[in-house]
């Protein structure tokens, strides 16, 4: 019977059971064996992060053509106008890719998330702000490259969503398992 497991990955930790360089990995939150995560999330981001050995699902969830939707807040230096922000909703070009066309809106009010440790750098001569992004692809650090691609770079991310599936109320570092029957297509 395939498992699913919904996990907070805390800031610092790498998507993957093998600690390398010293990081934090998934083996020390005694999730079940077996289990591999659907997608990654680079040590310096936050968030829900789906481990499973249901195969098949990880593809239907990950590959682009499925239009999936992985919902992410990003903690951006500077307000980003909305000239900048169309840029965002129409593609931009990365290193050697068009992303494709996202959903992208300036959180107001701003999310109530926990503080991160170690804080975020704060410059109080420079106004940051939440962002929400949706994007259906997932490629390497793609959120924090689009970000910095409009001038304003990522001091902080978070993915709050992946389809359907949500952080539920998970602090860092938590997990639950959920039945297959609440992942929808």
């Amino acid at each position: 019977m395939p498992r699913y497991i919904l996990f907070h990955k805390p800031y610092g930790v790498l998507s993957q059971f093998t600690p390398e360089d010293g990081a934090k990995s998934l083996a020390e939150y005694s999730i079940p064996k077996g289990v591999y995560p659907a997608g990654r999330l680079d040590k310096d981001s936050e968030g829900l992060l789906l481990l499973t050995d249901d195969g098949p699902l990880i593809e239907r969830l990950l590959n682009p053509r499925n239009e999936k939707p992985k919902t992410y807040w990003a903690l951006v230096e500077r307000v980003p106008n909305e000239e900048s922000l169309e840029k965002m909703r129409q593609g931009l070009r990365i290193e050697d890719y068009l992303t494709r066309p996202c959903s992208v809106q300036i959180l107001e009010p701003e999310p109530d998330v926990p503080p991160r440790d170690p804080p975020v750098r704060i410059r109080k001569t420079v106004q940051d702000v939440w962002l929400e992004i949706k994007i259906i692809e997932g490629k390497n650090r793609q959120v924090r490259k689009m970000t910095a691609a409009i001038g304003h770079p990522t001091l902080r991310l978070i993915r709050k969503k992946i389809a359907n599936l949500e952080l539920n109320g998970l602090k860092a570092g938590e997990w639950m398992e959920i039945p297959r029957s609440e992942i929808i297509f």
